[in-house]
Order: C-alpha cells, then sequence, then structure tokens
C-alpha cells in the first residue's frame, strides 16, 4: 500500500512539474515573441527619425488628412512623394499604436516595395498607397499568429494572393494589425500582444475580429486596410470605430492563404475584404484587386470586374428596411441611425419598403452556431492545445469543454424555461451538433433552403438593397467574449453570403444615452442587461447602420452606402 502511495505521490508531483515547465516554455515563446515585436516598433521609430531629419519640412498632417482617392491622385501626378506618405504613415502608426495596441508588427519589407513600385512600368491603381493587413493574412516572411501560441514557429513562406495583387497595383503593406485569440471574439486582444483599445475611448474595445485594422485606421495610422468576415469581423470593427467597411460575397476576392491556420472548411465561408474611412475608398480598393492579376493567381475567383457604371448610378433605389430583427434587440441608438437614415432615403425620392428577415432565432442557433460547433466545439478547441486561453474567451471555451450528454440535459432542461421566461437560448452551451455526416448534409442542406427562402421573399418585394441595423456602439472591453450571440444583425448576411457594408451615420446622443436606461431589450433577461451594460457611457461614439444587396453585387452595396454617406454628412 505505502508502494503505491509513492508512486502515485511521485505520479502526481511528476505532473505538476511537467505542466509547470509546458506553461514555462509558452512563457518563454510569449516573452521571445513580444520582444520581437517591440524590436520591431524601435527599428521603425529609428527609420522615422532619420527621415525626419533628412526631410524635416514634411507637412503631416495635410497628408495624413488627404481622402484616399485625392492622395492616390497626388501619388499618381507626382506631387506627393510614396517615400513620404509611407513615412508620414509610420510615424503616425507608431503613436496610434502606443495609445491603442494595435499593431502586431511593422513590416520593414516596405522600405523594398517602396523601391520595386519605383520600378514598375506602369503606376498601379494604388500606387505609393499604404496599406496594413490583419495579422492571419499572409505576407511573405512573417508569422500568421491569429494569437496563438502554437504559431509562433512558422513564418509564412509565401504571399497571400490578395497581398500579391495589392504590391502589383502599387500598394505598401506595412503593418499587421492585431487580432484576438483564434480569432473566433469580436473583442480584440490575445494573451501574447494584449489588449487593443478602441482609440475613441479607451475603455472600449474596437470590436473584432479585425479590431486592430478598426483601431488604426480610426485612429488615423492607415489610410486602408484589408480585415476578414465570417460572423461580423469587418463590420463590427467598423461600427465600434466609426469606419466603413465591406464584406464581400466570399468568392469575389481570393481567399488563397498559405499561412492561415484558423480557416476551416464551412458552409457559412469567411469573406475577405476592405476598411476605410469612406465608401470611396472601399470602391478604389475593389477596383484595384478586382483585375486580371487576381483572376491569373486565383482561377476559383470569378472573373469579374469591377462595374464602375452601377457604382455610380444615380437611379432611384427600391429599399427594404427593418430596425430589429427580433432575436437581440439592438440599443435605441442604433435603432434611430436606421429611422434616420430610412427618412433622409426617402427625402432623397428612393422607395422604401418594410422588410423582415424570416427566423432569425431559427438562423442563429441552427444555421450559424451549428456550422461552427457542428463537432461540439473540438475543433475549436484543438487550436488551444499548448496554450494560454485569454480571459476574453474562457466563457465559450468552458462551455464548449462541458460533456455532450451534460449539454444535451441542460437544452432539455432550458426548453420548458425558455417557454415559460421566453428566455432566449443565448448560450453555445446549448447547441446542439451534428451527430453523423448525414446530418451534416442535411444541415447543409438547410442553410440553401433557407437562402432560396431570403432570395425568394428579396425578390417578391422587387427589392434592391436592404437597409438594416449593425450591432454598437462600442462594447466595454471584456463584455463581446460574454455576449457572442448578440451579432444576430450580422451574422445574418453571412450564412446568406450576401455582400453587407457599415457606414457611420451619427454618435451617440446624451438623449440616447438616457433612453438606454429604459431598454428592456426582448425579455429583460441576463444578457439583455448585459447588453445594456457594454454599451453604456458612449456618448459621443460612432453609430453605424448596415447596407446589404444580393450575391454578386458589390457594386450595387457600395452605390447604397456612398448615398446613404452622402445623406448623412448633409445631415
Amino acid at each position: 500500500t505505502s508502494a503505491a502511495l509513492a508512486l502515485l505521490c511521485s505520479s502526481a508531483a511528476a505532473m505538476v512539474i511537467w505542466k509547470w515547465l509546458v506553461k514555462r516554455q509558452i512563457q518563454k515563446k510569449m516573452e521571445e515573441a513580444r520582444r520581437t515585436q517591440d524590436d520591431g516598433v524601435k527599428k521603425m521609430a529609428k527609420a522615422v527619425q532619420q527621415f525626419r531629419e533628412q526631410v524635416p519640412s514634411v507637412q503631416t498632417d495635410a497628408i495624413l488628412s488627404l481622402p484616399l482617392l485625392e492622395l492616390a491622385e497626388r501619388l499618381q501626378e507626382g506631387s506627393l512623394s510614396p517615400k513620404t506618405v509611407l513615412y508620414t504613415y509610420l510615424e503616425k502608426a507608431l503613436e496610434v499604436t502606443q495609445q491603442t495596441n494595435c499593431l502586431r508588427h511593422f513590416i520593414p519589407e516596405c522600405e523594398e516595395q517602396l523601391q520595386e513600385i519605383q520600378r514598375q512600368r506602369e503606376k498601379g491603381l494604388l500606387y505609393g498607397i499604404p496599406i496594413s493587413i490583419k495579422d492571419h493574412i499572409s505576407h511573405q516572411g512573417h508569422l500568421s499568429t491569429c494569437g496563438l501560441v502554437q504559431c509562433l514557429d512558422t513564418v509564412v513562406q509565401e504571399d497571400s494572393v490578395l497581398v500579391k495583387v495589392l504590391k502589383r497595383q502599387g500598394a505598401i503593406p506595412f503593418a499587421m494589425t492585431n487580432v484576438p485569440q483564434s480569432l473566433f471574439n469580436y473583442d480584440c486582444s490575445n494573451p501574447i500582444f494584449g489588449q487593443t483599445l478602441n482609440p475613441f475611448n479607451y475603455q472600449k474595445s474596437p470590436g473584432g475580429s479585425s479590431g486592430g485594422e478598426g483601431a488604426l485606421i480610426a485612429g488615423g495610422g492607415s489610410i486602408l486596410g484589408i480585415g476578414s468576415d465570417i460572423g461580423g469581423s469587418i463590420r463590427l470593427p467598423s461600427s465600434f470605430c466609426g469606419l466603413c467597411g465591406l464584406k464581400p460575397t466570399a468568392e469575389r476576392l481570393s481567399q488563397w492563404d498559405p499561412g492561415s491556420v484558423c480557416s476551416h472548411p464551412t458552409p457559412v465561408p469567411c469573406a475577405l475584404g476592405p476598411m476605410a474611412r469612406d465608401v470611396d475608398s472601399l470602391a478604389l480598393c475593389m477596383k484595384a484587386l478586382l483585375c486580371q492579376e487576381m483572376f491569373q493567381l486565383d482561377p476559383t475567383v470569378p472573373p469579374i470586374p469591377f462595374n464602375e457604371e452601377v457604382y455610380s448610378s444615380s437611379a432611384p433605389l427600391r429599399v427594404g428596411y427593418y430596425d430589429t430583427d427580433g432575436y437581440f434587440p439592438l440599443p435605441p441608438c442604433m435603432r434611430r441611425a436606421v429611422r434616420e437614415t430610412r427618412e433622409a432615403l426617402q427625402a432623397a425620392r428612393h422607395q422604401l419598403v418594410p422588410f423582415s428577415p424570416p427566423g432569425i432565432h431559427y438562423v442563429m442557433t441552427e444555421l450559424f452556431l451549428k456550422t461552427f460547433f457542428a463537432d461540439g466545439g473540438r475543433a475549436w478547441l484543438d487550436v488551444f492545445t499548448g496554450d494560454i486561453v485569454d480571459p476574453n474567451l474562457k466563457s465559450q471555451v468552458n462551455c464548449c469543454k462541458i460533456p455532450r450528454l451534460v449539454k444535451k440535459l441542460l437544452a432539455l432542461i432550458l426548453k420548458p424555461l425558455q417557454l415559460l421566461l421566453l428566455l432566449k437560448l443565448k448560450n453555445v452551451a446549448t447547441i446542439s451538433t451534428c451527430r453523423s455526416v448525414k446530418e451534416m448534409w442535411n444541415h447543409h442542406h438547410q442553410i440553401e433552403v433557407y437562402r432560396t427562402e431570403f432570395i425568394a421573399r428579396w425578390r417578391e418585394l422587387q427589392l434592391d438593397v436592404v437597409l438594416c441595423p449593425v450591432l454598437g456602439p462600442a462594447f466595454t472591453t471584456g463584455y463581446p467574449g460574454k455576449l457572442l450571440t448578440a451579432i444576430s444583425s450580422t451574422m445574418l448576411y453571412n450564412v446568406l453570403n450576401f455582400p453587407a457594408g457599415v457606414v457611420p451615420v451619427s454618435t451617440v446622443t446624451e438623449a440616447d444615452e438616457e433612453e438606454l436606461k429604459l431598454y428592456r431589450g426582448c425579455c429583460d433577461d441576463p444578457w439583455d442587461q448585459m447588453l445594456k451594460e457594454a454599451v453604456a457611457g458612449a456618448v459621443g461614439l460612432p453609430v453605424a447602420v448596415q447596407c446589404v444587396a444580393l450575391p454578386w453585387q458589390e457594386e450595387l452595396c457600395l452605390r447604397f452606402m456612398k448615398e446613404v454617406e452622402t445623406l448623412s454628412r448633409e445631415k
């Protein structure tokens, strides 16, 4: 007995030591990554200082205030040099990341790209434009981390197709921006590089998962960025940070990316798209990307060039609208934004038609969340192997760790309560999984059936576009991880794979904040109360709306966004 006890104690001690060694190894890797990040910042600061000494007369504010179209024009005609513009934005990015921690890494090869564009025979549409890219988008010679320790050892060997095309169009990728761990959160923090803050209010989140992009562009440290979106990851940071952002039809831009570790085949596809300060910038970026170069590099992308005629049209539009999807009622200011935009569009002689998206509760739980947690979240949990879980993800991770039998019991217990108390089951713990391949095929089929039904309703009303709300204003940091299902407003258009964009139209007023005190949400349940806490204290922060078109109609979506932007600026 004593021998068995000794063996048990020594085994337990060995296990404790082993766990400590593993944790220590993880900590060392994280510290090394942070050191590399700090060294990169110091080197870039030194390069900026040297440029400043060589060219002391640069009018920094004048350059930073130029809209993208005007900046591109100045660079094309030669009245501004690409080097001056690059170092102006590098200097500003250093300042913004010091305040918000939005950068994961500078790209020192931007100097080489600067030389390269001057050797090109023709100036591309983005000639000399500094551009930032989201952490997981592959750039040769750099990491694609997704905020995960396991990705700190693998340097990407080749640029993604999108980065290649941007470079061919004369753009200069100069920075990679921070993301939430595993990308599956609309806050922006990970254990390696820390929490990114909203430049308008440091208590608030910039959104996610393209949160580093949101903070950098909103802070003025980048004029154009590339993000990705699988549940709102371009549109939510755009909403939280007062930017314009477009999630295209997923296959419109190349997805080919040799270094991406966070992608899984799914019937709800991820889309890459642009983020910027105005709609014209998004249109220019799409125009530059939708070129022969991309169609040749990635033959899976339909060769559809940008349709300028549709984008610049001024014909009246037939606009469907709604201010709530009935699943997760949004704060009063977001509904006000839809109402005021609807009135402005009506006054501008567009035709407005009430539209109600069908079955959002079913879409959220049975189609969207079931897609990602079809295996009970096991594939997602695997990415955290040998990692420290970010505190903002702990509640989601813990829900996925609940054994399947316990989840089934939970669902059975909570279902009667849902009917009794009108509670919406807004927790990943209660999501049913796909138990067989047949069930998975059926699940994919259900998504197709829903898309068909949605398009039929759209066609019935003869709509061109739809105006609807987007989640906002910016949440206090830490709250997005507790309210995963609050993203129903954006998630819908990932399930449908429709192009959808966000445009800022207003800011939170004192009156909005007063009205928020009376907010009861759907049924004043704990999630509604949490949403109220998350958005409180947002006076002065941006308020946006969402604009949607049918698949492959990005130009029409952008044209509608431009109309909304113009009317909101006139107001």
